[in-house]
């Protein structure tokens, strides 16, 4: 089991941490992630995280596709990696259509369609094995379209082929997993109960069966909060507050793939109530109604005999190979400690 840690996204004023991350990379945690939304961007603070550490990997986690061409991706992910000796990793996401039509001010589009472009795009680039060309749904290289100067000509990178750099995405549905286990190295799921990987192994199988890959070919890296503290429901508080917001409010009452995966858990009746609170606008009740053991299956929080035992079940699925990697969002340093201390 590797473990990472996530930087996440500023608020109103950038403040990464860095000393907080330098400290995890001496406890040898292997990687930190950044994110971005409609504030800070991910691929500034990443560069800023790779010239302070020594060994560390950054991603990103993730960053918006709609927000960037493929071949800009590409060019980021290339130059990184050329200045950090091969630390750095690709992650991406389709983001949702309040950000990308409002904030990007572009098509939403079709997201597993655009993944699947993207990622072929990229590899093309990083392997320079010819001219970028390609036609897509999304993207064509050159562009052909009927507002263009017909001037676009092929091109290949600059900078030497590089075939290294790991590319992840960001999913929870059940085309987004399968896309995921046949194009990418490794998904990102938002939370994840380390005892439920059936969830999961249908749609991950297919497709690394159509790559033929195997699970050792491909990473499944979680995200889970660690809150380290003797009063269990305080330390639920800020995940359940999270919890809700996704399950209830990302997204349409009859199209949020988040309350569909807090269903697929198990949490089918829970979902449902914390969907009508939140978009009834009671987002406090919403975050009351997450259960405790929503927040106890797919995070660590409470006291310190608690997270441990919990972990337990980690290390077993990291044994099994249903989880390659955790990352963890925690403010406390002790936190970070712990789950070294019990994971490395």
């Amino acid at each position: 089991m590797k473990l990472g840690i996530l930087s996440g996204y500023s608020g109103r004023n950038m403040d990464l941490g860095i000393e907080k991350i330098q400290a995890a990379e001496d406890m040898g945690y292997e990687s930190v992630w950044t994110a971005e939304a409609y504030g800070s961007d991910a691929v500034t603070p990443a560069a800023w995280i790779l010239a302070n550490t020594k060994k560390m990997k950054v991603g990103t986690a993730i960053m918006q596709m709609p927000a960037r061409t493929p071949a800009c991706t590409a060019m980021t992910a290339m130059t990184l990696n050329q200045l950090s000796n091969g630390r750095f990793i690709v992650g991406l996401g389709a983001s949702g259509p309040q950000v990308v039509e409002g904030w990007h001010g572009v098509a939403y589009g079709r997201p597993i369609t655009r993944t699947r472009e993207y990622i072929e795009i990229l590899r093309m680039i990083m392997a320079r094995e010819g001219k970028a060309e390609y036609e897509g749904y999304h993207y064509n290289l050159p562009y052909d379209g009927e507002d263009g100067t017909g001037l676009g000509k092929p091109l290949k990178s600059i900078l030497q082929a590089d075939t290294s750099i790991p590319i992840y995405t960001a999913s929870i549905t059940n085309t987004g997993l399968a896309t995921s286990a046949e194009l990418a190295d490794g998904v990102f799921p938002v939370w994840m109960n380390p005892d439920r990987y059936d969830v999961f192994e249908p749609s991950i199988s297919k497709g690394l069966k159509k790559a033929d890959k195997t699970l050792m070919d491909f990473d499944i890296a979680p995200f889970v909060t660690c809150i380290l503290g003797d009063d269990v429901d305080f330390c639920r508080a800020p995940v359940k507050a999270n919890m809700a917001l996704y399950i209830g409010g990302m997204g349409a009452r009859d199209k949020n793939f988040y309350n569909d995966y807090a269903k697929a858990l198990g949490f089918e009746d829970a979902a449902i109530k914390i969907q009508d609170l939140f978009l009834a606008g009671k987002k406090d009740e919403a975050a009351a109604a997450v259960p405790d053991e929503l927040v106890d299956a797919t995070h660590l929080v409470g006291p310190k005999e608690k997270i441990v035992e919990r972990l337990q079940a980690w290390k077993s699925a990291g044994e099994k190979g249903h989880v390659g990697n955790m990352l963890i969002g925690a403010g406390q340093r002790e936190a970070l400690e712990l789950v070294a201390s019990e994971m490395l």
